[in-house]
């Protein structure tokens, strides 16, 4: 398992997406609409892993999804941190593992390609904030990370995920998976992530160090 991306919930996505440009010196792009969901997103590509900026752009629709629920109530203005993911090529022996159902979703590019996936465990980490969901992209479909962009710093990688909350149970639900995060007691939550590049290193959310 790796870090797949971040999901960081916004009030307005043009808007957060301007000032993460203008504060951070990251970028981001369009991504699509959430089928079903009630919510749309941008992407912020790091390589190997994102940042996705997203909004509820439905509000009926957001009530009735546990994204939509999710993402409407982390959302404000500069924009929090309110989830992550963790990428895996064996979702169904992850959903057994843990007694997961695995749904497939999916989403329109602005280009008009599809991107596809198969998740786990999203209701669990909606509901108990320092759990990852699991993730596992279609054979066809490109990873947003890749997408290229360009950084006004560079691209910076993920370098800490900051988690309240038990570490032991933490660890039980990745399957004692290493993974670059910093858990501190408190109730169950993501707090902030840590990005490194050259010039600086960059904390979104509260450091809870």
């Amino acid at each position: 398992m790796e870090i797949d991306h971040v999901l960081i919930a916004v009030a307005d996505l043009a808007v957060a997406a301007r000032e993460l440009e203008e504060h951070h010196g990251l970028a981001s792009i369009e991504g699509g609409r959430h089928p079903g969901w009630g919510t749309a997103n941008r992407i912020v590509p790091l390589g190997e892993t994102y940042l996705e900026l997203v909004a509820v752009v439905d509000a009926a629709e957001a009530k009735k999804s546990v994204f939509g629920r999710w993402v409407a109530s982390g959302a404000n203005s500069p924009g929090r941190p309110i989830g992550w993911a963790v990428h895996t090529d064996e979702i169904d022996d992850v959903g057994r593992r843990l007694g997961l159902t695995v749904r497939a979703g999916s989403r329109v590019t602005p280009t008009g390609g599809r991107l596809e996936w198969r998740a786990a465990g999203m209701e669990e980490a909606a509901a108990e904030g320092s759990l990852p969901f699991f993730i596992e992209w279609g054979p066809r479909t490109s990873f947003p990370g890749r997408t290229p962009v360009r950084h006004a710093h560079g691209t910076p990688a993920i370098t800490g995920i900051l988690i309240r909350g038990d570490a032991d149970r933490l660890a039980d639900w990745l399957d004692g998976e290493r993974l670059p995060i910093i858990v501190s007691p408190g109730n169950p939550m993501l707090a902030g992530i840590v990005l490194s590049r050259a010039d600086r290193e960059i904390v979104l959310g509260t450091d809870p160090r």
